[in-house]
């Protein structure tokens, strides 16, 4: 299965920031053991939700810490969901998957 899941940077989550796209974005590192149990659940989702209207993204804090920075991201895996270029909701911790789906979904 290949993921549906998008890999941002710096640039490229700025970029949906500013064209207004409707994104989520879970902040992860590879040593957060709830992160890396987090990792599956958030592709499950991604395979049922995304198309496009609806972009699923993950940033790796460890690489690109001004995005975690530029949020506020205390804690992770955190999931920062956008809609027109501002923050609509947010989760920190691990979730579900219905949980994630319907907090994803409710910004489209």
């Amino acid at each position: 299965m290949t993921s549906k899941v998008t890999t941002l940077n710096d640039a490229t989550f700025l970029e949906n920031l500013q064209n207004g796209s409707t994104f989520a974005v879970r902040l992860w590192a590879e040593w957060c053991m709830p992160c890396r149990m987090m990792a599956p659940i958030y592709d499950e989702v991604a395979s049922r939700v995304v198309d496009d209207s609806l972009l699923m993204a993950e940033v790796n804090i460890d690489e690109f810490p001004s995005v975690a920075a530029q949020l506020g991201v205390r804690s992770i895996p955190t999931v920062v969901v956008f809609k027109e270029g501002k923050e609509v909701t947010r989760f920190a911790g691990m979730m579900p998957a219905p949980q994630l789906e319907e907090l994803v979904v409710s910004a489209k």
